[in-house]
């Protein structure tokens, strides 16, 4: 009877002891940790934490996000690429990483070689919105000719010096040979009331930022950046419907794993991630912010920032962009 009770003990002894060499998780001895790389209120928290609250529910286990902020994600960023690639810090970044490369002359990071993506989190297509009292016809083709006409006379406000908002305007600029005056703000806030207040003419915003002042008639949507016309403004064309081809952009938000990271703690992650996603919650939350999530495997993710930079890159150097 002893060694029967012996045998059990020591059987039940080595499967606790293999458990927890075959976890997939670390020991939940501290909380996992989502760096923001930007202020709180802004669009990555926006996605970021309702995320993190949907994961600590099905992982049992806190997540705190810890914001960040400064010269555009790359302070944050800097600090993240630091940490043990122990599965307890994560980055939460977003397509301004993916034009940092070509605007930081001296990171000390490198977003492909110290990062491995985890997940797409959320895309939000850019539109392209105009004061209603600015130009004499509304539609996108009638702007373009005032522009052309009148070089130099119009401006469009963005985000700041190297945001998505900047150098979509920039694109736009160079696809279409055309001569508009930037004008840099801090923030969406501050752009979109001059915006309304008609103290700019147009901006190439998210649909996020954008959306409420579309739907009270504040500002006219004359295009959004997508391949296909938005669910939730039917009316507005897209870029391409108009003969402005290739000119698709969104804001996209991302999770990034610290390179050396295990790989079973990666996958953990990116399964937990996708579960997330597709809760009845975040769906309902990502849609009222006009944001879809792109199905993705993680090699493609990785193919499409490694794209990201070249193109950014490329727009960069072509329209001179640079921070001040």
């Amino acid at each position: 009877m002893f060694r029967y009770t012996l045998a059990i003990l020591v059987g039940a002894l080595i499967g606790l002891s293999a458990n927890a060499q075959t976890s997939s998780w670390p020991t939940p001895n501290k909380p996992i940790t989502f760096i923001n790389p930007f202020p709180p209120g802004g669009a990555v928290d926006a996605f970021g934490r309702p995320l993190a609250k949907q994961l600590s529910t099905q992982l049992n286990d806190a997540i705190v996000v810890d914001n960040r902020g400064g010269a555009g994600g790359t302070l944050g960023a800097a600090v993240a690429a630091k940490m043990a690639p122990d599965g307890y810090t994560w980055l939460l970044g977003a397509v301004h990483h993916s034009i940092a490369p070509s605007m930081y002359t001296n990171l000390s990071y490198d977003i492909t070689k110290d990062f491995e993506p985890v997940a797409m989190v959320a895309s939000v297509p850019h539109v392209i919105v105009v004061n209603p009292n600015k130009f004499p016809k509304n539609d996108l083709k009638s702007i373009m000719e005032e522009i052309r006409k009148h070089p130099g006379k119009y401006n469009y406000a963005s985000t700041g010096n190297g945001t998505s908002q900047h150098l979509t305007g920039e694109l736009f600029k160079l696809q279409n040979k055309l001569f508009i005056t930037h004008i840099p703000y801090r923030g969406t806030g501050p752009a979109l009331q001059d915006l309304v207040a008609g103290q700019v003419d147009m901006m190439f915003d998210t649909l996020a930022g954008a959306a409420p002042f579309i739907k009270n008639g504040q500002l006219i949507a004359v295009a959004v950046a997508t391949s296909k016309r938005v669910d939730a403004f039917p009316n507005v064309p897209t870029a391409q419907e108009l003969g402005i081809s290739n000119f698709i952009v969104s804001s996209w938000y991302a999770l990034w794993a610290i390179k050396g990271t295990p790989k079973d703690i990666v996958d953990k992650m990116s399964a937990e991630t996708q579960i997330a996603l597709a809760s009845p919650d975040i769906k309902e939350r990502w849609a009222a912010m006009g944001a879809s999530v792109p199905k993705m495997t993680r090699p493609e993710l990785t193919t499409f920032i490694n794209q990201e930079v070249v193109r950014w890159g490329e727009v960069v150097k072509k329209s001179g962009a640079k921070l001040d």
